[in-house]
């Protein structure tokens, strides 16, 4: 069966932000709420669905300005899928579709640099943060004190 890619989230109903919930939750990005997600990825400028019979297996987005800056984030893939070229695709699509931006950053999990480095990302020197849990995303290697 062919995978079916949307790339709105017009389609989705309750237990679809369910469904994706758990996604992050297996991927593992992290416990995501349902009503989180809907308000995340309804205010982001692109996002990218990937179903298999149904099934929801991959899903990503980037919230855009149209013009400067377009940031990729919450690339989250099943595990069964995860070495398939899948996640690749999603964040191509979604750099493709946030061509003409000035700058296209993407917030990556630690550890998964190299990947994104494939295709074609830097590291950023100047980036800086403010996380809720500072302390958490220190410990995590999110940020550092220096």
């Amino acid at each position: 069966m062919a995978l079916e890619w949307k790339y709105s989230s017009e389609h989705m109903a309750v237990a679809d932000w369910e469904e994706l919930s758990n996604l992050y939750r297996i991927a593992p990005l992290g416990d995501k709420k349902p009503a989180d997600l809907q308000v995340v990825f309804s205010n982001s400028m692109f996002k990218c669905f990937v179903y298999d019979g149904g099934k929801l297996v991959a899903a990503g987005r980037a919230v855009a300005d149209g013009r400067d800056c377009s940031y990729i984030c919450d690339i989250a893939v099943a595990p069964e899928r995860q070495g398939s070229g899948m996640g690749k695709e999603m964040v191509a699509a979604l750099v493709k579709l946030s061509s003409g931006h000035k700058k296209i950053i993407l917030y990556a999990v630690a550890g998964k640099e190299p990947f994104y480095r494939k295709l074609g990302f830097r590291r950023m020197l100047t980036a800086m943060a403010i996380f809720a849990n500072q302390e958490q995303a220190l410990q995590s290697g999110l940020i550092s004190d220096n």
